[in-house]
């Protein structure tokens, strides 16, 4: 490289950079010609398999077969073209046979004629689309193109359109024939082989992506009655919340839970279909303005075909996805209100209680102070009894007194001393309780 030379930091990805724009190139394609086209759905593993089974058919033909894999191979055997492609979710196959049979229908003789028996068959995939593609050089007029090209597509009725300002005569029925294949047949007036090498890979892309597009269709069906359902389960409890007469709620906690819970499966399932059908519906969208279509003998144009049927299936599915998005936010909304609701409620039963053990502790705060108000008088009782005995003691050795009267003078002394002492504990305590209490606070 000779960045380097100059002293330049090259970012590792700049040569893949500029593989990317040349690795699905366009083929060249000489008229006439047969072309099949397979697309097929592939897990990982069916993707491995189908590489060696690529390499299975080079060694079938005698050829060192590729050892890595990429986005797109391709490889002659004699008259046989073979090109494949990888895409995210799907593999498409090309085959192109050059050695055209115009004594024969030209979909008797296809593009996977020359393909050794059996090789196809074990092909590994789900496969979503298949279809031949006939190339003729155009030898008649428009209005002889229909008796010509009608019996190829065994009577369906035909779309027609001539692409690129009358170069090309292009025919198809976007049907299934008998041999479980769809058709096209290109006409071809003044294009060369490399622009009916793109022309044929702009009608495969329609056609593959098409079908692409429509795999979210069935699902959109079978999801949206049940979207149907939770609107309407979804409408009764709102009104019943805004009514507030006697409602659950822990009943519709539990409904509004449930059905969240389903709308997040129902989002698992479909989030990733219903982005790539709009994704291939909008490449769908650009090859059919690539082609420049001009009417046939007052027949469907591709783009109005596509238009008036591939255009609302995928905006049912677009309809789906906002709905679904749609009743998740509701049910998140209704839960929320419900889960104030629940959270009111406590508070409201917190503030009882509260209120409840308030009056308890008043209740309590009186029975202590009875208690201590009986302590003194049971302390000061043994205490005056003790201080009797002592009083005796000092009567009986001889010191002259008034025994009587020491005694009940003694009585209401002790009784001061003791409610003072308990007092002085009482308060003790309470300090320690409200240094404590401020100490998290001051923290």
């Amino acid at each position: 490289m000779f960045l380097p030379e100059f002293g330049l930091n090259q970012h590792p990805q700049r040569d893949a950079l500029y593989a990317e724009l040349h690795s699905r190139p366009f083929q060249v394609i000489p008229c006439p010609a047969r072309i099949t086209h397979i697309a097929l759905l592939s897990s990982r593993e069916e993707r491995q398999a189908q590489f060696q089974h690529l390499q299975n058919l080079h060694q079938r033909y005698g050829v060192e077969p590729p050892q890595e894999e990429v986005s797109c191979y391709e490889k002659t055997f004699g008259a046989l073209r073979v090109r494949r492609e990888t895409h995210m979710e799907f593999t498409t196959y090309t085959f192109i046979n050059l050695q055209a049979c115009e004594e024969v229908c030209p979909f008797d003789y296809t593009g996977i004629s020359p393909l050794p028996e059996g090789w196809l068959a074990a092909l590994p995939g789900q496969v979503v689309a298949a279809f031949h593609i006939a190339l003729e050089a155009a030898r008649t007029s428009v209005e002889e193109d229909l008796q010509l090209v009608r019996p190829y597509f065994e009577g369906k009725r035909l779309v027609g359109s001539s692409p690129q300002q009358g170069s090309a005569r292009v025919w198809g029925s976007f049907q299934l024939h008998r041999d479980g294949f769809g058709r096209f047949m290109v006409l071809n007036h003044s294009m060369s082989d490399s622009q009916l090498g793109r022309l044929t890979q702009r009608l495969m892309e329609i056609e593959t992506y098409r079908l692409m597009s429509q795999l979210s269709l069935q699902l959109a069906r079978e999801i949206s009655p049940q979207l149907f359902d939770m609107d309407q389960q979804l409408a009764v409890i709102t009104q019943a919340l805004t009514e507030n007469q006697g409602v659950d709620e822990r009943a519709i906690l539990a409904d509004l839970t449930d059905m969240a819970a389903r709308i997040e499966a129902f989002r698992a399932r479909s989030t990733f279909r219903f982005s790539a059908t709009s994704a291939y519906h909008q490449l769908v969208l650009t090859r059919l303005e690539e082609l420049r279509e001009d009417e046939l003998s007052g027949h469907l144009t591709i783009k109005e075909f596509m238009t008036r049927r591939l255009t609302p299936a995928v905006q049912t599915c677009r309809s789906v996805g906002e709905r679904l998005e749609d009743l998740s936010r509701r049910i998140d909304r209704a839960s929320d209100m419900m889960r104030t609701r629940v959270e009111l409620s406590i508070q409201h039963q917190n503030q009882t209680l509260l209120s409840s053990m308030d009056k308890r502790s008043q209740v309590q705060l009186m029975m202590q102070h009875t208690v201590e108000g009986l302590s003194v008088v049971a302390i000061s009782y043994y205490l005056v009894g003790l201080l009797k005995y002592l009083i005796d003691a000092l009567y009986d050795s001889g010191v002259a007194f008034n025994k009587s009267l020491v005694i009940g003078a003694m009585i209401p002394l002790v009784l001061v001393a003791v409610w003072l002492s308990v007092r002085r504990i009482h308060h003790h305590f309470m300090a320690l309780a409200d240094k404590q209490q401020a100490g998290p606070k001051q923290d």
